[in-house]
């Protein structure tokens, strides 16, 4: 049966383009050697008083120290809407590197952690892998890098390439046959263009054209024309602009000038899109994206708002999410059961984002809505599911 981790929900804030390079970029670092961890380094995961140790990696310094201080506020929120009694929530800092992100994790299990929620970054997800393999706590990263996911290691972040399957897939059902790809040369705009492609393929349909713009480049009319000249048909078409504001509004002129705009074309994008006030962008009115459905989100933001002073960080649902996912591994038997069978549980966990699983490869699934883009807020024309009715791969 479906575990349910809260009763609330929320309304987005920050821009997702930030999510996702919060999530999967910092500066460089070499890893330090990992040194193995025994049990004489290793604290009670339990305290005095009964509660379980559960660790929160968060970038309280540098850049993202106001991201971090966001998703510790959701944590100590979600501890308190819950009532997860049976939890000792301590936080680490994480930094902007993964050395550092390496020491929290190790101060964690020295003080005993039984399960690790954090870090932000991929890269600093990916260093922790072998502290995880060589006998330590479970991590559940608040990224969403797909490359940093590997079973004991799971990501939580809200990933890009199921966005893109998700509204292609809604396209077709509408009818839609061909697609085309205006995106910048960028790794992420890469990976969206190559996601679509095979989605696309899967589905039956045909990708007319795909433009690469340079993203530093002043001049986006004319990959413009190119994609409208080769784009050319009768067929209805649909176009992917995995693009973020303030690009985004060049991006969909230059599309404009070309003649390709919201009445020739079905525009469709990706969680970049899932920001406030996406309906002023008058080219994007009609548009699709996929995203969690963000009517969910206004009570949480409302509450978090009230608490602490200020709007939450688009991230902060994250940390909300975890806190109250480990309160239900925590009283899955006595001392809690944080293992991989207990995490990966393929009925999943139902959050403020709505339903998500982590699967056996450190990955996870999410139920998206399909949201048109309007005046005000968006509008949902295809809600997420409710139920995962696949098995887990």
């Amino acid at each position: 049966m479906r575990q349910l981790l809260s009763r609330q929900s929320l309304f987005a804030l920050a821009t997702a383009a930030l999510l996702l390079a919060a999530c999967g970029e910092q500066p460089k670092t070499s890893t330090p050697p990992t040194p193995i961890t025994t049990k004489s380094d290793t604290g009670s995961p339990v305290t005095a008083s009964g509660k379980t140790r559960i660790a929160l990696l968060l970038p309280l310094s540098g850049r993202a120290a106001p991201i971090g201080q966001s998703l510790q506020q959701a944590a100590e929120m979600a501890l308190f809407d819950t009532g997860a009694k049976e939890l000792a929530l301590a936080a680490y800092d994480s930094g902007e590197s993964a050395d550092t992100a390496v020491e929290a994790y190790r101060k964690a299990r020295a003080d005993g952690a039984a399960l690790v929620l954090g870090p932000l970054f991929g890269t600093s997800a990916t260093a922790l892998a072998p502290l995880v393999a060589q006998g330590g706590a479970n991590v559940v990263s608040f990224s969403n890098d797909e490359q940093a996911a590997q079973r004991g290691v799971w990501i939580m972040g809200i990933a890009a390439p199921p966005q893109v399957r998700r509204v292609v897939d809604y396209a077709t059902d509408q009818g839609i046959k061909r697609f085309a790809a205006f995106a910048p040369q960028t790794p992420y705009g890469q990976q969206m263009v190559q996601t679509m492609e095979s989605q696309v393929t899967l589905r039956g349909g045909k990708v007319a054209s795909v433009e690469l713009f340079d993203p530093n480049s002043a001049d986006l009319n004319t990959p413009a024309r190119r994609l409208a000249e080769a784009t050319r048909g009768e067929d209805k078409l649909a176009i992917l602009v995995p693009v973020a504001p303030p690009r985004l509004t060049s991006a969909l002129t230059a599309l404009a000038v070309a003649g390709i705009d919201n009445k020739s074309v079905q525009l469709i994008g990706t969680g970049v899109w899932d920001i406030p006030n996406i309906g002023q962008e008058t080219q994007l009115r009609g548009a699709w994206y996929a995203a969690p459905d963000p009517a969910k989100r206004a009570d949480f933001e409302r509450r978090f708002l009230a608490t602490y002073g200020r709007p939450p960080h688009r991230l902060a649902t994250l940390a909300y999410d975890g806190v109250a996912l480990a309160g239900h591994l925590a009283r899955l038997k006595p001392g809690g059961d944080f293992s991989a069978e207990a995490i990966t549980n393929p009925n999943g966990w139902s959050g403020v984002d709505g339903i998500f699983r982590f699967l056996p490869n450190g990955r996870s699934e999410r139920a998206l809505a399909v949201i048109a883009v309007q005046g005000g807020q968006g509008t949902v024309v295809s809600p997420a599911p409710t139920v995962f009715t696949s098995p887990t791969n």
